[in-house]
């Protein structure tokens, strides 16, 4: 293990399900890399693995929608984070309804927005994809606890890493 390795290992960052649709097909993976970049105006980016299923329908997509999990639901993490979108009908097994554009906003995640894509950017094994918010949902008091890095540590990814 490198020193940048120790680095990233000590942060704790929010994990999102990122759901994309593309020409009738729909994908979703659970991200643990993205983050707001800019205030004016608002901007966030969310990096998705070249890897996944949900990579190649995001780099057809319009918009992309980006959830927050309550840090209670592993369940939907792991179906989002443990299966492959290239075996598994992931939202043939929960509750979504379209949003902006079509892509799949999850029903039971207390927090989302759809972003319309406004640039990609290449970083390595992932794929930025910079997205402006058209449609937020947060809950109403602010306090839920949402799923973070250490939450999701035992689900093994779809995708295998080397």
């Amino acid at each position: 293990m490198n020193a940048f390795d120790r680095f990233t290992e000590a942060l704790d960052y929010p994990m999102y399900v990122v759901t994309a649709e593309a020409d009738g097909e729909r994908a979703g993976c659970l991200v643990g890399f993205g983050s707001q970049c800019s205030m004016r105006p608002p901007r966030f980016m969310v990096w998705l693995s070249e890897l996944n299923r949900t990579h190649r329908v995001a780099a057809r997509a319009d918009r992309l929608a980006v959830h927050l999990l309550h840090r209670d639901q592993v369940a939907l993490a792991r179906l989002f984070g443990g299966e492959t979108g290239d075996r598994t009908d992931k939202f043939a097994r929960v509750a979504w309804h379209p949003g902006p554009g079509g892509v799949p906003v999850l029903d039971e995640a207390p927090a989302w927005f759809v972003g319309r894509v406004v640039r990609r950017v290449d970083g390595g094994d992932h794929v930025g994809h910079l997205l402006a918010p058209e449609e937020v949902h947060h809950p109403a008091d602010g306090g839920v606890p949402f799923l973070s890095v250490t939450g999701a540590l035992g689900i093994p990814p779809g995708h295998p890493v080397d």
